[in-house]
């Protein structure tokens, strides 16, 4: 009787070795900086919305006109996101998160003129100081994180933009409420001032960044010639140049991941534009107890974002990452909030009303990480920077149109409640799509050996 060799026993995944430049408590202290500029970033984000019923009210303009206002932020976004990443290589991202955020502070200041065009001037100089953000401050801890611990710092990074919604909603709702609204963007731009001379301070580059750069100079073995080494239980080869760009875009973990940015910040711009409106118009809540439940939603997001991708980490270094630790969690995560949208307009009692809100716009933020993580995966790192700010660009489309879009839809229907309804179905049907779409598509071992990512 024959007689076979049982299977290899599955180990652990190798631990990448830490440069000599590494400083473990300085990279915590970058990950608390990155947590607290993701944390302006999103309350600047939120503002508008926050303070939309009074600012329609004063300026006696209807909700197109306020959807126009809420998009403009995104007209820039995307094509700032995907120029500072082509260039990012180039450029210290130290520099980079502070010119943003000096810039988020110059951008709050048109909202006291209190006029459509200035509103629209300020939300489109904040966009495209925006825009970057969430990629660049992305690229910034991995220059401090390595392969197979980026998973949390990910999450965490992410985490800072729920936390910023579930503290500013009711800060910032107060200061609307008790000092006028153009308070609560005067509030913000002191913020972000006060961070960009914190930053100033202790902000620096990673030794992982440094080590990408080397990399991308051409570094290869003593021997002159490319060599081969071990990543992850996959051949890697050593000193051999990365791929072109388009054929990074046009992979399938690329791709799918970018669908499931895609839907989770379709999910977004609604909830920034509209969720304190719906919650005040259609659900009969107070400006402050809206600000409460919006609060409320952000805390599901954090914990979801705080659990979800440490699983994600606990299963790579245990040997079992793929497509089940990535492209099924980001892919469903984007289906769940749709469907919970889907299901909100036929919801009658309050309490159902109020769970389906919070599943519908929390859920999904579990993808924004994950996408990073599985494009991170199969991308060599010489060419993270420009493919993050490429995916960055393409995932938060969205956020261009759909806050007027939404607008449009709920002033031109036959009442509110119908207008919301076929946003609402409109958005679930949308991210339908892309979360299936992604779930499919992303394989990131496959994808990693081919294209000679970190894996």
């Amino acid at each position: 009787m024959a007689v076979h060799p049982l299977p290899p026993r599955r180990t652990s995944a190798p631990e990448t070795p830490d440069p000599p430049a590494y400083d473990r408590r300085r990279a915590w202290l970058i990950l608390a900086m990155v947590v607290a500029f993701m944390m302006i970033n999103y309350a600047d984000k939120s503002v508008l919305g926050l303070a939309a019923v009074p600012l329609m009210d004063e300026l006696a303009i209807d909700k197109s006109t306020y959807g126009l206002i809420s998009s403009s932020f995104y007209v820039l976004f995307s094509v700032s996101g995907l120029v500072v990443g082509l260039l990012s290589a180039r450029w210290s991202t130290r520099t980079m998160l502070l010119v943003m955020a000096a810039l988020w502070a110059v951008a709050q200041l048109p909202a006291l003129v209190a006029t459509v065009p200035a509103l629209v001037a300020g939300r489109l100089l904040l966009g495209a100081a925006e825009g970057p953000a969430a990629s660049m401050s992305m690229h910034t801890l991995y220059g401090w994180f390595p392969p197979g611990r980026r998973g949390m710092p990910s999450a965490v990074q992410i985490g800072g933009a729920a936390l910023g919604t579930a503290v500013a909603a009711p800060v910032l709702t107060w200061f609307i409420v008790n000092l006028g609204w153009r308070s609560a963007f005067v509030a913000l731009a002191i913020t972000s001032a006060a961070w960009c001379l914190v930053w100033y301070a202790v902000g620096k580059d990673g030794p992982y960044r440094a080590a990408a750069q080397r990399s991308a100079a051409g570094a290869a073995p003593a021997s002159g010639t490319p060599g081969t080494g071990e990543r992850n239980g996959t051949r890697a080869t050593v000193g051999a140049p990365a791929p072109p760009l388009s054929r990074l875009l046009l992979s399938g973990t690329v791709v799918g991941s970018v669908l499931s940015a895609f839907g989770s910040h379709w999910a977004l711009a609604v909830s920034s534009a509209w969720l304190p409106v719906y919650l005040q118009t259609q659900l009969d809540l107070t400006a402050s107890t809206a600000s409460v439940a919006v609060s409320a939603v952000s805390v599901l997001s954090l914990l979801l974002l705080l659990s979800v991708p440490a699983l994600v980490d606990r299963r790579k270094r245990h040997g079992r990452a793929g497509r089940a630790a990535d492209g099924i969690a980001q892919g469903a995560a984007v289906l769940v909030s749709g469907a919970a949208l889907a299901l909100l307009p036929f919801a009658e009692q309050r309490a159902a009303q109020l769970a389906l809100v919070a599943v519908a716009f929390a859920a999904h933020a579990v993808a924004i990480p994950l996408h990073y993580v599985t494009t991170a995966a199969v991308v060599p790192a010489a060419r993270r920077g420009p493919v993050f700010g490429v995916v960055a660009a393409t995932g938060t489309l969205p956020g261009m149109f759909v806050p007027y879009l939404t607008g449009h839809l709920v002033d031109g229907a036959a009442s509110e409640a119908t207008g919301y309804a076929i946003a609402f179905l409109l958005s679930a049907a949308v991210m339908a799509v892309c979360g299936a779409v992604a779930m499919l598509a992303i394989r990131p071992d496959r994808d990693a050996r081919a294209l000679g990512g970190e894996g």
